[in-house]
C-alpha cells in the first residue's frame, strides 16, 4: 500500500489514500486554519474507530442493535514528556444490553488491529529520492 502525501497552503497536509483524500490542518495555535483534524489526531482517532468497528461488528453479528452503544476513548498525557501515557477505551452499553456479551465486547475491541500494530510497532525507514 502507498499513501501519496501532498501540501494544499498553509499547514494543510492531505494524504491521498486508495483513491480517498485525507485531509489535515493543524490548529490555530500551531499556526494552521483548524479546518480539519491534525494528523495526530486522526492516528488517536484511527484506535478508537477501529475498536468501534470490532464492537459494530460483534453486535451486527448477534442483531444488537447499536444506536445507544457509544465507544468513547480518553486520552492522557504525561506532563513530563507530553506524549500520551495513557488510552482508555470505555464501551457505553445500554441497559438492556445482554450481560452475557459484556466481557466478549470488551475482547473483540481489544483485537483491534491499529492497537496490535502499536503493541508490535514496525520499523521505520524515511529517505530522500531525487525525482
Amino acid at each position: 500500500m502507498k499513501i501519496e502525501v501532498s501540501f494544499e497552503g498553509n499547514k494543510k497536509v492531505n494524504a491521498n489514500i486508495n483513491g480517498y483524500v485525507v485531509k489535515t490542518d493543524q490548529s490555530l495555535k500551531n499556526g494552521g486554519e483548524a479546518s480539519a483534524p491534525s494528523p495526530f489526531d486522526l492516528f488517536l482517532a484511527s484506535i478508537a474507530t477501529c475498536a468501534g468497528i470490532y464492537v459494530k461488528s460483534f453486535c451486527d453479528q448477534r442483531s444488537l442493535p447499536t444506536e445507544n452503544i457509544k465507544v468513547v476513548q480518553e486520552v492522557i498525557y504525561d506532563d513530563l514528556t507530553k506524549m500520551v501515557s495513557d488510552i482508555n477505551i470505555e464501551i457505553q452499553v445500554p441497559t438492556d444490553f445482554p450481560e452475557k456479551y459484556k466481557e466478549a465486547i470488551i475482547s473483540v475491541a481489544n483485537l483491534c488491529t491499529v492497537k496490535k500494530h502499536l503493541a508490535n510497532p514496525p520499523l521505520f525507514d524515511v529517505y530522500t529520492k531525487t525525482i
